[in-house]
């Protein structure tokens, strides 16, 4: 199975309702495996990540009131995607790929007032 990730903002009656999704292949975020093979590793971990390690195991729900703690823990892991790609046995154009795809959806997110979930 595939991992994707959407955009959501809340209905008058305090519910989900989706987003448009971006162009093909932009709601990817990953296979199954990496729920806990790259995003719920122990490289990301290490690294201080308390968001992504949620998916090993579960999905991730990132509300409204998380999106800029979720952005500003992006931005730090940013610049170790290679070296985490290495650790984890990725491509790291694909673990780059999928990162900007959840950060950008995060960024949707911000402007509407909404949050994202990775499932």
């Amino acid at each position: 199975m595939t991992l994707l990730v959407h955009t959501f903002v809340y209905d008058a009656d305090g519910g989900h309702h989706f987003l448009d999704d971006p162009e093909h292949g932009d709601t990817l975020a990953g296979f199954e495996s990496t729920r806990a093979g790259l995003w719920g590793s122990e490289a990301f971990r290490s690294l201080g990540s308390r968001f992504f390690p949620r998916l090993d195991g579960d999905n991730l729900c990132v509300e409204r009131e998380e999106i800029d703690d979720f952005l500003a823990e992006c931005e730090a892991i940013r610049p170790h995607l290679a070296h985490l790609a290495v650790q984890t046995g990725h491509d790291t154009g694909y673990v780059t790929k999928r990162f900007d795809n959840i950060v950008a959806a995060a960024l949707r997110a911000k402007a509407e007032g909404g949050g994202i979930l990775v499932w």
